[in-house]
Parts: C-alpha cells; sequence; structure tokens
C-alpha cells in the first residue's frame, strides 16, 4: 500500500536487538569520574592534598545541595595566611557550590572587589601547579578551556593566559590580591557536574527557521531566567548573515522571568520604547517557545512589552511552548523515511521494509555511488559510479533525471538543507571545491579552511547555518565548523573561517562517516580493526553536559543512518543489518541488495 505522501509501505518485525548503547555525556574525567570524585569528597568532608606536589586544594565544608547533590561552603581568609594561601583559597572558594563568588572576593584587597568580574569569562582546567613566589604569585594551568561572559563555549585557553599572575598587598596586616583575574577559574570536574548546555534559539537571515546556539548554564539556576537573558542579548558578534534576533536591543539587563505553579512564564521586557508589530511578536514568540522549551517547569509563555501584553496574530496573549514546529531547526514535517539504492534504483522505507519509490527515480537503473533525498522526499540527488558527474531526478512523480554536474573530479556525497539548497564538495587536484545549486543556479562559496583541503566528508546543518567537514591534516582526521553567510533572499555570501571542534591526536584511526544526532551534534564513525567505535561531538567543540551516543560495537560498520529529528531512530549501517544505537532503537535485518540507506537532507 501506499502512504499519504506516495510512498509503499512494508510492515516489519525487529529483528533481535543487540549491543545496546549508553548514552552519557563525555567530559574531561566523564560523568563517573566526576560523580567519583563528588563522592569522595562527601565521604572524606574536606579537601586537602599534600603540600607539595603539582596541585594544592584548600579545605572546604561539604554539605548535601538541592541544587546538585553536593553543597561545597569555602574557607573565607585564615589570619597570617601567605601570598600563597591566599592566591590558593581565593581559587579553591570559586568552587562554591551553589555558584557564587562571595567568598572569594574577601581574598581580594577590599578596593578590588567592586572591579572584579568574575562573570566576563569561564575558565576550567584539569590541573593547575602550586602557586609560586611571593609578590606576585604565579600559578599555571594546565589542559585549561575557556567560554565567554554568554556561556559560549570558546575551546582552549590560549597559552599565553594559561599562567594566572596575582600581585599581593598588604591590608591591616593581612596579605590580599590586589588584582584578579575577571573570570571564574574551576577544575574541569566542578564545571561538568555543576553547568549545562542548553541552546539559544535565533532566526537564520531569512526568518524561515530557527538556528541553535550552544551556551552552558549553571544546573539549579534559574533556568527560565538564564534562558531569556540570553536570548535577549542577541547573536553573539560576528554573526552577520548566520543568525538574527526578532527582540528589541537592551532588553536583558536586570530581566527576571517568573515561573508560577502552574506553568505559565512571564517574560515582561521593559524599556522597548516602539511597541512591537504583530509579526514581530510572532517571530519573538517563536524564539520564546523553542528556547523555553528547555525548562521542565515552563508550559505556557505570557510576553509583555512596558507593561502591555503582547498578542500574537491570532489574537493570542498566551502560548505554549510547543508552538511553532514550523521553524524546527531539524526541518518542518521532513520525511520520515529512510532512502538506500535497492536493486539498481531508489528504494524507500522503515527499518527492514525498502521498496522503489514511485517515481521516476524507482524504476529507471541508477549508477549512483551516493545520493542524498530532499528533506521533503521531492527530489533526489546522485553521484556517478566514476564520482564525475550528479543527477537530480523525481521520488514522487514521473519526470526525466537531469545531469547538472558533468566536470566533477571526485564529488563527495551530496547533501540538502530546509531552504532546498543542494550542497556539492567536489575533491579536485587543487583541493575542495564548495558549491551549492538554489533555484537551478550553482554557485561557488569560498569556505577558509575547507575549500582547497583535503576533505574527505561533509555534512551542512538543515537550518544551512553550519559547514561540518572531515579535512585530513598532517596524516590525521580532524572535524571542522564554518559558519555559513546568507542573505534574506537565501544565497550564501561567505563563511566563517572553519574551527576545529574534535580533538583526534596524530595517527588516530580515520573518520570513516559523520551523521547529525541532533541540530547541535554530531555522530562520529571510526573503525579500530574489526571494531566500530562511534562518538557523539558537539558542534562548539565541548566535552560535557549535553546529551550523547558512546558505544563500540565489535562488526565492521560501513556508515551511519542518523536523522536531527529527535523521534528518529539512529543506526550503524553493517553488511546486512540495522544497529540500533539508542535502547529505543530497533535492530533490523537488511536484504542484500540494499545498500546506503540514510535519512533525507
Amino acid at each position: 500500500m501506499t502512504d499519504r505522501r506516495g510512498f509503499r509501505r512494508a510492515s516489519q518485525t525487529p529483528a533481535g536487538a543487540s549491543g545496546r548503547v549508553r548514552r552519557t555525556p563525555r567530559g574531561r574525567l566523564g560523568a563517573l569520574g566526576g560523580l567519583g570524585i563528588a563522592l569522595v569528597l562527601l565521604l572524606t568532608g574536606c579537601v586537602s592534598m599534600p603540600s607539595s606536589g603539582p596541585v594544592v586544594e584548600a579545605e572546604d565544608a561539604l554539605s548535601m545541595s538541592p541544587d546538585s547533590g553536593i553543597a561545597i561552603a569555602p574557607r573565607p581568609p585564615d589570619p597570617g595566611a601567605s601570598p600563597g594561601q591566599i592566591v590558593q583559597g581565593f581559587l579553591d572558594a570559586m568552587r562554591a557550590t551553589p555558584v557564587q563568588t562571595s567568598v572569594a572576593a574577601e581574598y581580594l584587597l577590599s578596593s578590588a572587589r567592586s572591579s572584579w568580574d568574575p562573570g566576563r569569562e569561564l575558565i576550567t582546567y584539569t590541573e593547575r601547579t602550586q602557586p609560586a613566589g611571593a609578590d606576585p604569585v604565579s600559578v599555571e594551568l594546565i589542559g585549561a578551556e575557556h567560554l565567554d561572559d554568554r556561556g559560549r563555549w570558546l575551546g582552549d585557553l590560549p597559552e599565553d593566559r594559561t599562567t594566572l599572575t596575582f600581585p599581593m598587598v598588604r591590608e591591616d596586616g593581612e596579605w590580599r590580591i590586589s588584582e584578579a583575574p575577571d573570570a571564574l577559574v574551576v577544575p574541569g570536574w566542578w564545571f561538568d557536574s555543576r553547568y549545562r548546555q542548553v541552546s539559544l534559539y535565533f532566526f537564520d537571515p531569512t526568518a524561515e527557521i530557527l538556528v541553535p546556539e550552544p551556551v552552558f548554564v549553571a544546573r539549579g539556576s534559574s533556568l527560565a531566567t538564564e534562558l531569556v537573558r540570553g536570548l535577549a542579548q542577541g547573536p553573539a558578534a560576528g554573526a552577520t548573515g548566520v543568525a538574527r534576533t526578532y527582540f528589541p536591543a537592551g532588553v536583558s539587563e536586570g530581566l527576571s522571568v517568573p515561573v508560577s505553579s502552574d506553568g505559565k512564564a512571564e517574560v515582561a521586557l521593559t524599556g522597548v520604547g516602539a511597541t512591537p508589530t504583530t509579526e514581530t511578536v510572532d517571530l519573538m514568540s517563536a524564539q520564546l517557545a523553542w528556547t523555553l522549551r528547555q525548562d521542565p517547569s515552563v508550559s505556557t509563555v505570557r510576553l509583555s512589552v512596558d507593561g502591555e501584553p503582547m498578542q500574537s496574530s491570532g489574537g493570542r496573549s498566551e502560548f505554549s511552548v510547543e508552538d511553532s514546529p514550523e521553524v524546527d531547526p531539524a526541518g518542518y514535517q521532513p520525511s520520515p523515511y529512510l532512502f538506500a539504492e535497492r536493486g539498481g534504483v531508489l528504494a524507500t522505507g522503515e527499518g527492514a521494509g525498502f521498496e522503489p519509490v514511485v517515481g521516476t527515480l524507482g524504476r529507471i537503473a541508477l549508477d549512483w555511488r551516493s545520493q542524498a533525498v530532499d528533506l521533503g522526499a521531492v527530489t533526489a540527488a546522485g553521484v556517478s559510479g566514476d564520482g564525475r558527474s550528479l543527477q537530480i531526478g523525481p521520488v514522487r512523480a514521473d519526470g526525466p533525471a537531469t545531469t547538472v554536474v558533468s566536470d566533477g573530479q571526485d564529488l563527495l556525497r551530496p547533501v540538502w538543507d530546509a531552504h532546498g539548497r543542494l550542497w556539492v564538495v567536489d575533491r579536485t587536484s587543487r583541493g575542495a571545491v564548495v558549491t551549492y545549486f538554489l533555484h537551478g543556479e550553482r554557485r561557488r562559496v569560498q569556505v577558509p579552511g575547507v575549500s582547497g583541503q583535503r576533505v574527505r566528508s561533509v555534512l551542512v546543518s538543515r537550518d544551512g547555518s553550519r559547514l561540518v567537514a572531515v579535512v585530513r591534516r598532517s596524516e590525521t582526521d580532524r572535524i571542522v565548523v564554518s559558519r555559513l553567510r546568507v542573505n534574506d533572499s537565501g544565497q550564501v555570501f561567505g563563511a566563517t573561517e572553519a574551527r576545529q571542534i574534535s580533538d583526534e591526536t596524530d595517527g588516530a584511526p580515520q573518520i570513516r562517516d559523520l551523521a547529525w544526532l541532533s541540530p547541535t551534534s554530531i555522530l562520529v564513525l571510526h573503525q579500530f580493526g574489526t571494531n566500530a567505535q562511534i562518538r557523539t561531538v558537539s558542534v562548539d567543540g565541548s566535552h560535557s553536559g549535553f546529551d550523547s551516543v558512546s558505544l563500540t560495537l565489535p562488526t565492521e560498520v560501513s556508515s551511519l543512518a542518523s536523522s536531527p529529528v529527535t523521534a528518529s531512530a539512529r543506526y550503524a549501517v553493517t553488511e546486512g543489518t540495522l544497529r540500533g544505537l539508542t535502547p529505543d532503537d530497533p535492530d533490523w535485518d537488511l536484504p542484500e541488495d540494499v545498500r546506503r540507506p540514510d535519512y533525507v537532507g
């Protein structure tokens, strides 16, 4: 039979499930490592490290916290403490849980406390050396990374900043720090257990789809307030052509979002001036709905501007956080089916059932080595067996298959985004050339760090804001991400310098495949001999605080079939099977003639 999309469907019965996946956050010590440290702290009742060695920690009073399980109450300065002990105490005091810096400020000169701004940056480290010297005192951070004042992950702290220097002076006979870095400086395990990754949702320049921007917020904080404050700040500097907001400027300061017992969040913006139009209210409401649905205590939102309730174009003054599905960054109602080549034609189905599509491509023999179907499952694109040409043809209708590229050298698998742009990367003798098709016209895009490089595979996010590539450098595969700049008509006019987001080391096995796990995270497949490793990388390069998949399968895995849609099953494609990657995903036997199954996009 056929469904309403015009696809033939087959009934399937799941094969026996095996090799289930662990969903775990990945951190410097991992979730279990952080928990182990917390348990040790709880059992000992204090932190006391030897006075010699690379790391020295001061004592903290510990108790149970309603926010994170373990409360850390730091010690104030001891009378007669040496300069090194003052610096040590200052750094230890920043581990206070719940998060606060009032005790840490006591280690500063009284005149320096008001100018110290620990909210400007967050620095994490794996280890720190003992304080050295007397005036100034220096401490070196090992394995240091940092986040900006918005909670955006920035990666490694620049090497010239990993040594912290603390000038010292006496005040009322006691040593105090006269100047400190404007940052919260904490161990990585502490950060991993107390912060979580969320997304702020902005629009792309066409205002047709949302673009998620990952940030970190402290656990146990007023999540609704933190989310809306971050959203009201707008996209980060340099986001021109990538993301835009419909929130007025300057409304984040002092913003508070109370949530009632029945789940209603009150978002009251002040100092706006001109009343937003109904269209702008609709767009602001979509941003709020997608951002606030990450707070499980929020079900509805009421938006007011300068004391006046705002109404949407539908005349509503309240809206659900489940509203605005049409701007989903994973695409609006994309086809949920898998597509593959079967018996030389394009086929579709769910699980083990694959039948030819009802359009032309389900009837003509294809000489394709890779294929991609657009999100609506209307058009498919395929690369010829020799990698030199690209064809497109109808999936559900009759019509010719048309060659749109005939002069390629080594075309990678094409990619579709939600705007209908078809992305094509040609691995030429001079390196990768990135192009895309829009409205039948092919345009070239210079992507710094990808164009001209040895590129092994490419993904483009469905919202069209990110291009992710595996680039071969120094005999090691590295995953890089570039932000694509688009005008309000959907034409791409540039791209940012590609930034490495993976932590591959020299000599690591090649990356065999990439696939989207969510709009902000990627599955990565390595093959170690007869074992396949599948892990997750966040698009910002961070290591923890987000849902992830991590497992090893004792078999050869040829590719991944995964989608950023939350409800989709994720699979490892092996010879003759689809192996589910989460406990909820079934395993299926595949017919022998089914090749390259994958989702749309």
